[in-house]
């Protein structure tokens, strides 16, 4: 029994010692294993054959001991090493280590929860961080506004490349000095256009008129005799005639026919002048001297051809002598249609030009004016006006009469007389015809180019782009139309020009300018209007205000893709005056879509206490229904006696981004808080941030300590992706391995304790590094040899049993 029995308890001992070198030899060959966890063996006795109990003591016998003999030894427990391993830097930053407690949780193969402190990572073809051998890392997600959604663990993604995000400007931060100094920003900048008219309104046709030089009236076939039966003085009488034309305008004089009579005779005059050419002159005004004397007075009419009669009985009108005065120079006409106490329509074309030397000119075909039915909305026309330039002056036309339809005018006027604006009825044409008012439409518009009239615009896109304190505003386009009219033009350029009118602060109301315009009284409106036919605007004060509309701002494609540049001829009628400072910069909406911003700052008012700007925010990119508006804000900064911001009203700005699928509308604040008070020469103003970005593609990602996976993307913004979850467990030697660094929930260890690193006794993540293998291996060579010293001297009890038994066995020969 007791050599048997010594066999069985030396095997055991070769069995753990075994044992031990299996669990050793594993601990040596992971002991480059990342996150792998070494194990040792733990022995206890196996079973004991008691000889004895041994005995208590007595009184003659001080007791014995028990008496036992071992039956070998077993293994009680092969238990892991959970301590922490050596952290390593890693070049990957999806590799992860832990510092401290815990488990990396995964997904196995049927949705299992499986655990690691293995912390290589990759990605795979779906973005998502996976181990060595294709276990998803679980952890808690984000959802489309990277939140961290804590209501389930899912497998984390980084879908690097393929994620793209933009943040919307929610602050702009502004730097520089708003000096005090300058003059204060009370005048605003005027712009004017040309004076424009209205095609609508009738405009003679000059196709048929005439203009000749008018004839003279030829004496030498007057009939002259004499005769006693009248009551001339005796003497030597002079007789001059002037043709007649249907207005009562005199060709020019002819030579004088002279006669001597004696006292009470009479004159006869026969085949009186007529017109060569059959025009319209159906008279003739008669001329004569007194008795003896050289200068002719007016003595009578008597029908062209006719005859007349001079018998002293009708005297001369001294108060009429005979016009001797011609034209000479070049001349050009210009007619409009009239009635009394109406406004004329537009002129005609220009009528000639005719050169003229000592003669006088003749005008006739003039054109019917239109009936009521053809020009619905004007006046019935009944006459017909004739403006006529001057021999120094080709430029303006000044009336010289007013003539019936069908009548012929002839010309007699000097230039002296009609351009001598002092007279009553003298008057300068306006060449630009009847001016606009609010209503007319568009497409009649127009504007007089020297002698021509041109239609400005058609129906189509107008887009306009004007300038602001020399700086261009964004470009804005309007839908002309058959309805559109001037008002509509004046609203949309206001708009489009970021002129600010709208009360928005009942307590600091937009301010008005002064009026320095000659001829002119009374505060300027922000804004636009019609003055005497040209379009005016009026800027908000400061000189960074002042609106400029160049020959180029219009831009106009009809509607068969003809492209015209509009010129309305915009002149500055006002100087803008005040201290002011401007910055532009970019904002971002929620697509990332950048959109330009202007702010403009004048000095508004200052005292004894403060100094106060206000503030003007323009953006094209401003889309609203109610119109093409750009601005976007307005208000107050105040700065104290030291040069210290002090307050900023209305500091938020609002951009409609109506037709844009981003959120509107987009909203931010402008942060003047850095922007000082201090006396400078110039004002100064600049945005040096804001918290807005671009579209960005992700282009890496990072692990906090706590386990939150930030992705950086291209523009520079850093967003959650993922939040890593760890897991600890009350007995982790518990845990049954799966192989491959993993390890499951064990009937011993508890249930999982989840959460986020740092938190509920969980260990730290870092990122881009490695948990190595924590084998010892210097311990368990050691081990290596007590284990196989072991296995030696177990071996050799087995020996000197085996030679023990053949001599029992040898003991029968």
């Amino acid at each position: 029994m007791g050599l048997a029995s010594a066999l069985s308890t030396a095997l055991t001992g070769i069995t753990a010692a075994e044992t031990q070198i299996d669990v050793i030899g594993n601990n040596l060959a992971n002991s480059q294993t990342v996150g792998f966890k070494e194990s040792r063996v733990v022995y206890s006795t196996q079973f004991l054959q008691t000889m004895s109990l041994g005995a208590a003591p007595s009184g003659d016998n001080g007791g014995t001991n028990p008496r036992q003999v071992g039956l070998g030894v077993q293994i009680a427990e092969i238990s892991g090493n959970f301590g922490q391993g050596t952290i390593e830097i890693s070049s990957n930053p999806s590799d992860l280590a832990i510092q401290g407690d815990g488990f990396f949780m995964v997904e196995g193969s049927s949705g299992e929860q499986l655990y690691s402190r293995n912390g290589i990572f990759k990605l795979n073809a779906d973005a998502e961080l996976v181990n060595s051998t294709g276990q998803r890392l679980l952890g808690f997600g984000v959802d489309e506004l990277f939140r961290v959604q804590q209501s389930e663990v899912v497998p984390l993604t980084v879908p690097l490349g393929s994620k793209t995000i933009a943040k919307a400007t929610e602050f702009v931060t502004l730097e520089g000095s708003l000096t005090p100094q300058g003059e204060l920003s009370d005048t605003s900048g005027v712009i004017e256009s040309q004076i424009l008219g209205d095609a609508n309104v009738p405009s003679p046709t000059a196709a048929g008129v005439r203009m000749m030089t008018a004839p003279v009236a030829t004496s030498s076939n007057v009939s002259l005799t004499t005769n006693g039966n009248g009551s001339l003085a005796a003497g030597t009488y002079q007789y001059r005639f002037a043709l007649v034309d249907g207005a009562g305008n005199e060709s020019m004089l002819s030579n004088p026919l002279s006669t001597t009579v004696g006292p009470g005779n009479r004159v006869e005059l026969s085949s009186l002048p007529v017109d060569p050419d059959g025009r319209d002159y159906p008279q003739v005004n008669i001329y004569r001297t007194d008795a003896d004397g050289n200068q002719a007075y007016f003595l009578g009419t008597a029908a062209a051809g006719g005859s007349f009669t001079d018998d002293g009985t009708i005297g001369i009108n001294l108060d009429r002598p005979a016009n001797r005065t011609n034209l000479t120079g070049n001349y050009s006409y210009m007619i409009t249609y009239h009635r009394d106490g109406e406004a004329e329509s537009r002129p005609s074309e220009i009528i000639g030009p005719r050169n003229v030397v000592d003669g006088r000119l003749m005008l006739d075909g003039f054109p019917v004016p239109p009936t009521p039915s053809e020009i619905d909305g004007f006046p019935e026309y009944d006459s017909i006006r004739i403006y006529r330039n001057l021999a120094g002056d080709q430029n303006n036309f000044f009336l010289v009469d007013t003539v019936r339809p069908g009548e012929t005018f002839t010309d007699s006027r000097t230039d002296a007389e009609i351009s001598d604006l002092t007279l009553p009825g003298n008057q300068v044409l306006n060449r630009n015809g009847p001016p606009i008012n609010s209503s007319t439409l568009l497409t009649n518009v127009l504007r007089r180019d020297g002698a021509t009239y041109d239609n400005l615009f058609r129906e189509g896109t107008l887009t306009y782009q004007g300038r602001k304190g020399g700086r261009a505003l964004g470009r804005k386009s309007l839908e002309i139309t058959e309805t559109t009219t001037v008002q509509h033009l004046i609203d949309f350029m206001s708009a489009a020009s970021g002129i600010q009118t709208t009360q928005v602060d009942s307590q600091n109301p937009i301010p008005s300018s002064q009026n320095l315009m000659t001829g002119e009284s009374g505060t300027l409106l922000p804004g636009g209007s019609i003055n005497d036919g040209a379009l005016r605007f009026v800027s908000n004060t400061g000189e960074l205000n002042s609106l400029e509309v160049d020959l180029t701002a219009f831009r106009l494609r009809d509607r068969q893709g003809n492209i015209s540049v509009p010129n309305l001829a915009f002149g500055t009628i006002q100087e803008a005056r005040g201290q002011s400072a401007a910055t532009d910069f970019i904002v971002y909406d929620t697509l990332g879509v950048p959109i330009n911003v202007r702010v403009t700052a004048t000095l508004e008012r200052r005292n004894d206490e403060e100094t106060v700007y206000r503030w003007y925010a323009d953006s094209p990119g401003n889309e609203s229904q109610e119109g093409q508006g750009i601005a976007v804000g307005t208000g107050l900064v105040s700065f104290d006696g030291n040069g210290n911001f002090v307050a900023a009203t209305n500091n938020r700005v609002n951009i409609n981004r109506v037709g844009v699928p981003s959120v509107s509308p987009l909203q931010f604040d402008l942060d003047f808080s850095a922007v000082s008070g201090l006396a400078t020469r110039d004002a100064s103003l600049a945005a040096t941030r804001q918290d807005g970005s671009a579209p960005g593609v992700l282009n890496s990602f990072v692990v906090g300590e706590d386990g939150g996976i930030r992705g950086v993307f291209s523009n520079g913004i850093t967003q959650d992706l993922g939040q890593v979850l760890l897991a600890r467990f009350a007995n982790p030697a518990g845990l049954e391995g799966r192989g491959t660094n993993l390890y499951a929930q064990g009937i011993n260890t508890g249930l999982p304790v989840m959460g986020r690193p740092g938190e509920n006794g969980l260990g730290a993540v870092i990122g881009g590094a490695l948990e190595q293998s924590n084998t010892d291996i210097g311990r368990d060579l050691v081990n290596l040899v007590l284990a196989s010293t072991q296995y030696r001297g177990n071996s050799r009890v087995i020996t000197t049993t085996q030679q023990l038994l053949g001599e029992l066995l040898n003991m029968r020969r």
